[in-house]
């Protein structure tokens, strides 16, 4: 895999999921931008969709968590800050409460957010 340009792809993608979160829905260029974010969307899910899959199946193993392993694309972050909203809430017996799972970029990894704090749970 090559973990450069599966970083690039990544950070074009959050570039332009961050772009559409500033615009209003009212503006003329949202639609447009919603549907090249979707286009980003599938080309991602597409090319590494199965190497990030294989990820979460080990991340979730590890967790101990059976929650149902989603597309990589539902894991990103919403905008450009990290919130404990972002991602996608899953259970754990080793971190008990509300935790979620977010793929971030530079390098390409899952972090596991819980209470405020960050565990990086893989890394490409």
């Amino acid at each position: 895999m090559d973990t450069n340009a599966l970083n690039q792809a990544l950070t074009a993608l959050l570039t332009k999921k961050h772009e559409l979160h500033q615009l209003a829905y009212s503006d003329s260029r949202y639609d447009d931008v919603e549907e090249e974010l979707h286009d980003l969307e599938d080309d991602f899910n597409e090319e590494y969709g199965e190497f990030l899959e294989a990820a979460l199946e080990k991340v979730h193993g590890e967790l101990s968590s059976d929650t149902d392993v989603l597309l990589p694309t539902a894991y990103l972050p919403a905008g450009p800050q990290l919130t404990s909203e972002d991602g996608v809430w899953v259970d754990s017996e080793k971190y008990p409460g509300k935790v979620r799972l977010v793929l971030l970029p530079n390098p390409v990894r899952f972090v596991l957010t819980s209470k405020g704090q960050q565990h990086e749970l893989w890394k490409a």
